[in-house]
């Protein structure tokens, strides 16, 4: 069984328990799909190292990186909706883990992205983000997290499986888009800088952008 979420006063939940098994009305999905896009194009840590990925890398060689992105984050909110939503409530302190663990990852990419040589070559393999890199970091981005109980809590909050499934198959094709437009538009920048200097100066550029998550997070309670 799902797990069960409780209505917030003022209403904003699309579900209803009475609708458990019937067929969802366009609106809801309409809905799920808005909220999908609004989180998964959004300029954040995991797009910013889609993008430097495009940069270094091309859309070939991103592909694993963005394909795990993806899986981690559907897993975790299907996860979500089965209940680790309890599991969080009950160790309030399994959050700041995953923050300072996300954290910890964020600056490790972000030293990777610095020092990375500029090289501009279809081939390279070194240094290409993983699947499982791509997956590691949706797990441990909290953000990533809130994301997927506020998702839950508005779309599935009677806990009907129907539910948990269709929000993540919908938020499964969006998000690869999302994140694969990232890389597409960093492969489209290495194409027209053409120089190992321009690639350098824009990695070091996105890679302040990732500390500058880091310490966002830092900062910011969860």
């Amino acid at each position: 069984m799902a797990i069960s979420y409780k209505k917030a006063a003022g209403g904003g939940c699309y579900d209803d328990p009475s609708e458990t098994g019937a067929l969802m009305d366009t609106s809801i999905l309409l809905s799920m799909a808005s909220f999908a896009l609004a989180a998964s194009i959004s300029p954040g840590p995991v797009n910013v190292i889609a993008l430097a990925s495009g940069i270094q890398h091309g859309f070939r060689r991103s592909f694993a990186y963005v394909s795990g992105a993806t899986v981690g984050f559907t897993a975790l909110l299907v996860v979500i909706g089965y209940g680790l939503n309890d599991a969080v409530g009950r160790l309030p302190a399994l959050l700041p883990v995953v923050k300072w663990a996300g954290i910890a990852f964020l600056l490790y990419m972000a030293f990777k992205l610095a020092f990375d040589r500029g090289d501009i070559d279809a081939g390279r393999r070194e240094g290409a983000p993983s699947f499982h890199q791509g997956a590691l970091l949706q797990w441990l981005n909290p953000k990533a997290w809130l994301a997927s109980i506020a998702g839950m809590g508005a779309f599935a909050a009677s806990g009907a499986p129907e539910r948990v499934w269709v929000f993540a198959g919908l938020y499964f094709a969006i998000c690869y888009g999302s994140i694969a437009s990232w890389v597409a538009a960093g492969t489209l920048l290495r194409e027209r800088m053409g120089n190992p200097a321009g690639i350098r100066l824009l990695n070091r550029t996105l890679a302040l952008l990732l500390v500058l998550s880091a310490g966002y997070l830092a900062w910011e309670r969860v």
